[in-house]
């Protein structure tokens, strides 16, 4: 087994090959981990449950979390949503050699900003094994290499994953190797974080705790989220029915994810708070009404409740509690409207609409390596154009400054 070093050593070779690669032979690569996918879909699942079985003693003992439980599990729905998601990846157009504008300089002298992969990505992941099928199929259509870190408790399903991709991508030629890597051990993270001559962005998805240790230990440019504080302001003017609709969904559909909403901020005139509150307990949410601690995530049926005496009020409340990722206003009033969608500072910023839209697939971006609160780079969800960066391209016919450090020649710096 090659210690973490010479992983991403030949992560690093591996992402220098794929600065050529054409779309399709990564059309080809994403269409062959696909094809593997299906065909080995029994394994992982077998995989998955000797997973499940032995993350039981995990939540008893208080290492994992129940809702961490929940997203470690993989089935027919999520297995067609990784398919799906491959095929999405494949369709889309490849983001890599965009040009983003050209501008002559002068005669014969033409710069152009143009797109192209980051090189090596770290995703250090917990639980969710269905990560792995994302990301792979993101970096490789995007043309970086990935070294991959998932939690301890979806370790069977992660290496069976991994086994069925790398297979795939062996069979297709002049694909390189080592693009897609997999590791396991806590030593193998800390060794990953220091590797800064060979990784070029590290991206963890998981508990606050995570984000924050990964955030804290590295030089590597760190992508992500420490937390999913969701909010939705529920204004007066709000349709009652709808709305109560809207906030159980952003509860209750998926309460463990990052984007599930946490705390609820409603108008001190909204006409139907006694309905929302019946509609939230008969979904099975706690609510706890004016909490000591706004910034808990719960990822749980839990949420907070705050009455608010206006829009200022909860724009206000959001601004100093969130973790701006995503929040939302239901209301009627353009104004309100307006200014909510203005003056929040977050990632997604959404009206009449469930937070739980904030996602990757759901934007069409094919998938995603998780969302980002960072406002560098990429924010929001990240898809494949996120895991691009960019470079100059200067194209000339052999000038030298001299003449215009001297005032002999001028600029044009035209656009084309």
């Amino acid at each position: 087994m090659d210690n973490i070093k010479d992983i991403a050593k030949y992560a690093k070779e591996a992402s220098l090959k794929l600065l050529g690669a054409g779309t399709q032979l990564k059309n080809t690569a994403l269409e062959a981990v696909r094809k593997n996918l299906e065909l080995h879909k029994d394994e992982i699942f077998e995989a998955n449950k000797k997973d499940l079985e032995e993350a039981k003693s995990l939540v008893e003992s208080g290492e994992i979390t129940q809702s961490t439980y929940a997203r470690l599990k993989l089935d027919e729905n999520k297995m067609r949503d990784m398919l799906k998601g491959i095929e999405d990846v494949i369709s889309l157009e490849d983001p890599v050699n965009k040009v983003f504008w050209t501008k002559e300089l002068d005669d014969g002298l033409v710069l152009k900003k143009i797109s192209c992969p980051i090189g090596v990505i770290g995703v250090i992941f917990e639980a969710r094994p269905d990560v792995i099928s994302q990301i792979a199929s993101l970096a490789i259509k995007s043309g970086n290499a990935v070294i991959l870190k998932g939690g301890k408790e979806s370790n069977h399903t992660n290496a069976a994953i991994a086994k069925v991709i790398n297979e795939a991508l062996e069979r297709v030629e002049n694909f390189p190797e080592n693009a897609i890597n997999l590791v396991f051990s806590r030593e193998d993270i800390k060794g990953l974080l220091g590797l800064d001559e060979y990784v070029d962005l590290i991206i963890p998805r998981g508990s606050n705790k995570l984000v924050k240790y990964i955030q804290e230990n590295t030089k590597i440019p760190v992508l992500g989220h420490a937390s999913g504080i969701c909010h939705i302001f529920v204004d007066e003017s709000a349709d009652t029915e709808l709305a109560n609709k809207v906030c159980v969904d952003a509860k209750v559909q998926y309460p463990s994810a990052c984007n599930a909403v946490e705390t609820i901020l409603v108008h001190k005139n909204y006409p139907a708070l006694n309905e929302l509150k019946e509609a939230l307990c008969d979904a099975g949410v706690e609510i706890i009404e004016n909490p000591e601690n706004f910034s808990h995530e719960y990822g749980d049926k839990i949420l907070s409740l705050k009455i608010v005496n206006d829009v200022d009020e909860a724009v206000l409340h959001i601004n100093k509690y969130g973790s701006g990722h995503t929040d939302s206003i239901l209301s009627e009033n353009k104004e309100n409207t307006e200014k909510f969608m203005n003056y929040v500072d977050s990632a997604g910023v959404y009206h009449n609409v469930s937070t739980r839209f904030s996602d990757g697939f759901r934007y069409g971006f094919g998938a995603e390596v998780g969302i980002s609160t960072n406002k560098t780079h990429a924010r929001g969800p990240v898809g494949l154009d996120g895991l691009t960066i960019y470079k100059y391209k200067l194209f000339g016919s052999y000038q030298t400054v001299e003449p215009y450090a001297k005032g002999e020649k001028t600029f044009k710096h035209k656009f084309i």
